[in-house]
């Protein structure tokens, strides 16, 4: 692996810029820089990849003016724009595959080199859930652990709250700068001065309803492991536990009434294999050893061996594909074709809008 390095200030601007160009996800990011070396010659490229992926129009590229600014409005603001190959990137979060190549970090940077855990549940939690929350966090954070969480009403919020002397992260899904939800502000404040915010978006994103599960892998992504306490079937913490399964973490659940709706989510994940959590020993005897500074990987450009195709091998692809995920390798095996090219197929058709990368390595067809 290579040393963690320090983008220059135009590094960062094309880091910037490419991760925010039409249609670059996160994996496509990686796999861009590993392509072509550098994001600047990655933004060059754009263009022609997603005319050969079909895309008729011009693919919009983040503009440099823009970019220039949202650094300068970030900065004004207190938040730094942290690079995944920069020492300050949490090491847990750059392991998953959907890391976000830039994040920006607002607050107490070391508490991301401790050992986390994710709280998050319902939104209008009941006193009993709220009041658990509440003791639950207390007794992690007295046991070494900071305490993760998204800054929704309800069960983020007590968590937040129980935890913020000790050491709290929350993840937002709009801008750094941003205040959601508004009767949040002055606890988003105050976490920005003793813990820790973290978002992927841009200062003075809004945020819209695809930014929360997006927001959501980040926040499992930061901890160990992803305590749900209280959730509807619905709810969007089921969609945090989906993303600590796929990640490799830990996920509990505390059980509840089957008369509660709030606890048909979790008594659900326990019925799926979710550890059943009621008291702290539950999750200590499956983090046990997690106390000390987290040791990540440092990161490095994947070794990315894609090659041109043929037309007919763009068609026999896009035959392949339906609005049902599938896993890449499903796809290279059916096409009985060479691997590199298949996987510079699927790039071009996501650079062109015609795919859609899914979690767990699956791709479908765009709306």
């Amino acid at each position: 692996m290579s040393a963690p390095r320090q983008l220059s200030d135009s590094e960062r601007l094309d880091w910037l810029r490419l991760s925010l160009s039409e249609n670059v996800g996160p994996i496509t990011f990686q796999q861009l820089l590993g392509r072509f070396g550098t994001a600047a010659n990655a933004i060059e490229a754009l263009p022609e990849l997603s005319q050969r992926g079909g895309m008729r129009r011009g693919l919009k590229l983040y503009d440099a003016e823009r970019a220039t600014h949202d650094l300068q409005r970030g900065q004004n603001f207190g938040a730094r724009c942290v690079a995944l190959c920069e020492d300050d990137y949490p090491a847990l979060l750059r392991e998953i595959p959907s890391a976000p190549p830039v994040i920006w970090l607002m607050g107490d940077t070391s508490l991301a080199a401790r050992p986390a855990l994710a709280i998050v549940g319902a939104r209008n939690a009941s006193a009993v859930g709220l009041r658990f929350t509440r003791t639950l966090a207390g007794q992690l954070a007295e046991a070494g652990f900071i305490i993760v969480s998204g800054l929704a009403r309800g069960i983020d919020t007590a968590a937040h709250e129980a935890t913020l002397q000790s050491g709290t992260i929350a993840a937002v899904a709009g801008g750094i700068d941003h205040f959601y939800p508004p009767e949040n502000e002055k606890l988003q404040r105050a976490i920005a001065e003793r813990g820790l915010l973290i978002c992927e978006n841009p200062p003075g994103s809004i945020p819209k309803a695809e930014h929360f599960p997006r927001r959501n892998r980040i926040i499992s992504g930061l901890a160990l492991g992803t305590i749900i306490i209280e959730a509807a079937m619905r709810s969007g913490s089921l969609i945090t536990a989906r993303f600590a399964n796929e990640q490799g973490r830990e996920v509990f659940a505390v059980p509840g009434s089957p008369l509660d709706p709030r606890c048909e989510g979790t008594n659900r994940l326990i019925k799926d294999g979710a550890h059943m959590l009621t008291s702290i020993q539950d999750v200590l005897e499956h983090v046990q050893g997690a106390r000390g500074t987290v040791q990540g990987n440092l990161w490095e450009p994947p070794v990315v061996k894609i090659a041109s195709a043929a037309p007919a091998l763009h068609a026999r692809v896009l035959s392949l594909l339906s609005p049902t995920p599938v896993d890449v390798d499903d796809i290279i095996r059916e096409c009985g074709g060479v691997a590199e090219q298949v996987l510079g197929v699927v790039m071009e058709l996501e650079l062109s809008g015609k795919l859609i990368r899914q979690s767990g390595g699956r791709v479908c067809l765009s709306s």
